[in-house]
């Protein structure tokens, strides 16, 4: 079998791996993407796109319910019916022709199949018919394979074939009762989103909820789901699973509790799809996570790459995205200067994995984040200054709506008097997050940030707010 070579191999047709390629391919370099389900991977079509589209009704009428004179005008829940097709509309019906076209419009090739690394810069492709391509890199091998679900060891979980975060956005018959196993971002939002569905939903969280962020952000979340008619259990874990004779599950809980429900869905965590994809080829463990330096290439390989989920650093789409554009640049000028020792490689290296990743969760309230929470930033032994602001006391927040709810907090090294976190809570924050991840990223004094005058009336006051309470 004779091996078709291209200067860089991508296993992972995701939008990570659609970075790396198009970046390597601007670069100068030829290059084709492997690829066993759809071109676009698991955001457009299981996760962010299908996800969002889902849970945006939901929030567009709880905001107009918040105003008086839209308020009025509301006369009825969710259509759940209209939701699925807009969401069916977004995710393309899962057909993935125009990504393909995009990737042969960029020159980028494509082959469909497993594929698995057989040797040095080597990775063999099998299609859906067992018939094996083998396809040879001049210069590098990218992983880019994303994660999946984790399901955790609980009798009889798998037996009970509990539904996964694909099959909670990919819902047709929307069940009357669902259970749901994890308080994290997909735990939350999907708790958000059944929960605007009428299905009487139970979240099981033994830490709680949104672990890892400010803790008033997952308590304002679990208010806001107790309010709509949520169960949230925290504190508990499950220590059976049973699907009986009627179709429903039965959970029984660590406290002695049970909880029924039509369906249970596993939300507690993710594990790298790096199961079958020959590490053990190049020595490392099947199903690992990849250890990578800031240019994502793999430590010990010096022709692997690992980008995005697979390396475990900042497991977000825009994140992944962020690191694909690194590794195709880098990848391009190894590839231009192969005889040049190795060296740090120019600014644009995955550096903002560290200490500035943004992250919206689409949940009711929306929280917000970037940088440091007030925990990690003593933990990383920064002398720091909290700033809290309600952002109720705002005046566009009342442009809003007329019982607007929430907080906003900003982390300050005070030995910089820059910024270094900063995290809100409420209605229509996310759009709040992009500035304070430009201050934390770009390290801009207080002193400078308060000639960045926020427009009026709208929410981004906080910002003077902020100032003021942290004084000249």
């Amino acid at each position: 079998m004779t091996a078709r070579e291209y200067d860089l191999i991508v296993i992972g047709a995701g939008p990570v791996g659609e970075n790396v390629a198009d970046r390597a391919t601007q670069g100068g370099l030829s290059v084709v993407v492997v690829e066993s389900e759809l071109v676009g991977g698991e955001c457009s079509y299981w996760a962010c796109i299908p996800s969002k589209a889902l849970l945006r009704p939901g929030a567009a009428l709880r905001a107009a319910r918040r105003v008086k004179g839209a308020a009025e005008a509301v006369t009825g829940d969710v259509d759940v019916a209209a939701t699925l097709v807009r969401r069916d509309e977004l995710a393309h019906h899962w057909d993935d022709t125009s990504q393909v076209e995009w990737l042969a419009g960029a020159g980028i090739d494509l082959v469909r199949g497993h594929g698995r690394i057989t040797g040095e810069r080597e990775v063999t492709v099998a299609d859906a018919d067992g018939i094996e391509k083998r396809l040879s890199a001049r210069h590098a091998v990218v992983v880019s394979t994303g994660s999946a679900a984790l399901l955790p060891d609980i009798p009889g979980l798998r037996e009970a074939q509990p539904w996964t975060s694909r099959d909670a956005t990919g819902v047709r018959d929307v069940p009357a009762s669902l259970a749901i196993l994890g308080g994290g971002v997909v735990g939350a939002e999907m708790a958000t989103l059944f929960t605007s569905f009428g299905t009487a939903v139970t979240v099981i969280a033994r830490s709680g909820l949104l672990r890892g962020v400010e803790p008033f952000a997952g308590e304002a979340v679990s208010k806001a789901l107790t309010d709509a008619g949520a169960d949230v259990r925290t504190g508990v874990e499950v220590e059976r699973v049973e699907r009986g004779e009627d179709g429903g599950v039965v959970l029984s809980l660590s406290d002695g509790a049970e909880v029924r429900a039509e369906q249970v869905l596993v939300a507690t965590g993710r594990v790298p799809r790096t199961a079958d994809i020959g590490l053990e080829t190049v020595g490392l463990e099947p199903g690992s996570w990849l250890d990578v330096d800031d240019t994502l290439r793999v430590r010990g390989v010096d022709w692997l790459y690992g980008v995005g989920d697979v390396n475990h650093r900042a497991l977000l789409t825009h994140q992944g995205k962020y690191q694909g554009r690194a590794a195709g640049d880098v990848i391009a000028v190894r590839a231009r200067a192969a005889d040049v020792d190795d060296r740090p490689w120019g600014a644009h290296v995955a550096t903002a994995d560290h200490s500035a990743v943004p992250q919206v969760v689409f949940t009711d309230p929306e929280v917000a984040a970037v940088g440091h929470t007030e925990e990690s930033a003593r933990a990383a032994g920064l002398g720091i200054r909290v700033l809290d602001y309600d952002l109720s006391w705002i005046a566009g927040a009342s442009e809003l709506a007329d019982d607007y709810r929430g907080r906003a907090r900003a982390i300050v090294d005070e030995e910089r008097r820059v910024l270094v976190g900063a995290t809100f809570v409420g209605q229509d924050v996310g759009e709040l997050l992009h500035a304070a991840t430009i201050a934390v990223v770009g390290e801009v004094p207080i002193d400078r940030l308060w000639h960045a005058v926020p427009s009026y009336p709208t929410i981004s006051e906080v910002w003077l707010r902020w100032f003021e309470e942290y004084g000249r």
